[in-house]
């Protein structure tokens, strides 16, 4: 299995950015599939876990739920096993503790379908 530690959350201001980074350690040889991925998802108090994006490893694609298409942005650094998530023009609606994922999922945004979770980190914007 996959231990993952996400870090980089924190208070920032509407407007503002934040880039969350998430380390892979244990069985990462995995990541040469072809199926294996890394999401991010987000979880608000009272709310359902959704998701927010997803990276296939080895191909690079990636997927953006429409919530954040075009202010938030999935990466991986293949040496450091590690994926991050830059997150511009936050707002309100943002904030949640958002959580790393890995696995082999069919479909990159469904939370069920991913094996190892990290234990989240806090991101919360102020209006």
């Amino acid at each position: 299995q996959v231990q993952l530690v996400e870090s980089g959350g924190g208070l920032v201001q509407a407007g503002g950015s934040l880039r969350l980074s998430c380390v892979a350690s244990g069985r990462t040889s995995g990541r040469t599939s072809s199926t294996f991925a890394m999401g991010w998802f987000r979880q608000a108090p009272g709310e359902e876990r959704e998701f927010v994006a997803a990276i296939r490893w080895s191909l690079g694609s990636t997927k953006y739920a429409d919530s954040v298409k075009g202010r938030f942005t999935i990466s991986r650094d293949n040496a450091r096993n590690t994926v991050y998530l830059q997150m511009n023009n936050l707002n309100a609606v943002d904030t949640a503790v958002y959580y790393c994922a890995a696995g082999t999922p069919y479909d990159t945004s469904v939370a069920l379908v991913y094996d190892s979770w990290g234990q989240g980190t806090q991101v919360t914007v102020s209006s």
